[in-house]
């Protein structure tokens, strides 16, 4: 092959490469028309993610949408009780919150959880700003109706979306652990499903991002386990009140529904391994399981 020809197939090779990087780009610039989204995570969920997913959120930020994280982190959690000692039970899905149980649980998910996500944004290029949720009463709350049964498990009365904004008018992601405070300066357990839905409604986004290691909200049709790639609050319902929808995934969905109002249009359950998973779904992908308005 003469050396014409191969300066020639090189060219081709540049000129395609350079269409498709164009082609991705104008795929996240138009994504930035759709401003912000709250994403919530599992820090179990988190820790097993490839670096992709966060190289992904990182070109999302620098491409102008502004993402942000609330988290939780239950599995370490429960290893750091039990290391400790501490006695530890579930009531309907939420983990029953002692103070001592409350120590455990706020230096879990403000400390270690929260710092990790941090390091692992930043270790690919991303800015991030950890914060919980008593810090500058980010996230203000009271006790769950069935508190006698739960402990220190809270309700989210208010988010002071003026400090995530703050956050985000400086360059940062915001990274948020879901502990409630109350005027009293009462800690609170915050099911972080609950939490992120009280995020998002408050901030007004478009969207909510649940990620997550199922691939949807699954029904069994036929006898076999399929994903709904769209589902209703009826459905929804329907599907708890006959047990395919049960405990852990029960404040998901409900905290799902509860974030669709004012400016909020809908929710999609993810597989986080799922590659550039969060671009996908800006870009208006059908994945997942979406949970609109309507």
């Amino acid at each position: 092959m003469s050396s014409q020809s191969c300066w020639y197939e090189r060219g081709i090779i540049l000129i395609m490469r350079t269409i498709l990087e164009s082609h991705e780009a104008g795929e996240l610039q138009a994504a930035t028309v759709q401003g912000s989204f709250v994403m919530k995570c599992g820090g179990s969920t988190l820790a097993a993610l490839p670096d992709s997913f966060f190289h992904d959120l990182r070109q999302l930020q620098e491409s102008g949408v502004q993402p942000v994280i609330v988290h939780g982190g239950g599995p370490a959690i429960s290893d750091n009780l039990a290391k400790l000692g501490i006695e530890s039970e579930f009531v309907h899905g939420l983990r029953k919150t002692t103070e001592d149980v409350l120590d455990v649980v706020e230096m879990v998910l403000s400390g270690s959880i929260n710092k990790q996500i941090v390091r692992r944004i930043q270790n690919v290029g991303g800015r991030a700003w950890g914060l919980s949720g008593v810090d500058g009463s980010l996230i203000q709350a009271k006790p769950v109706a069935n508190n006698a049964e739960v402990g220190f498990v809270g309700e989210v009365t208010h988010v002071e979306a003026s400090i995530i904004q703050g956050v985000q008018d400086m360059g940062y992601i915001p990274v948020i652990a879901p502990i409630g405070i109350d005027l009293s300066g009462q800690r609170y357990n915050i099911n972080a499903d609950t939490a992120a839905g009280a995020v998002a409604s408050h901030l007004g986004v478009s969207r909510m991002i649940v990620v997550t290691d199922v691939p949807g909200i699954m029904k069994t049709v036929n006898g076999e386990k399929v994903v709904l790639s769209s589902v209703t609050v009826q459905e929804i319902d329907d599907m708890i009140e006959t047990g395919e929808i049960y405990g852990g995934m029960i404040p998901k969905v409900r905290a799902a529904m509860s974030c669709i109002h004012g400016d909020v249009q809908e929710v999609v359950i993810v597989d986080g391994s799922e590659p550039k998973v969060l671009s996908r779904v800006m870009q208006g992908e059908i994945i997942g399981t979406r949970i609109a308005r309507g």
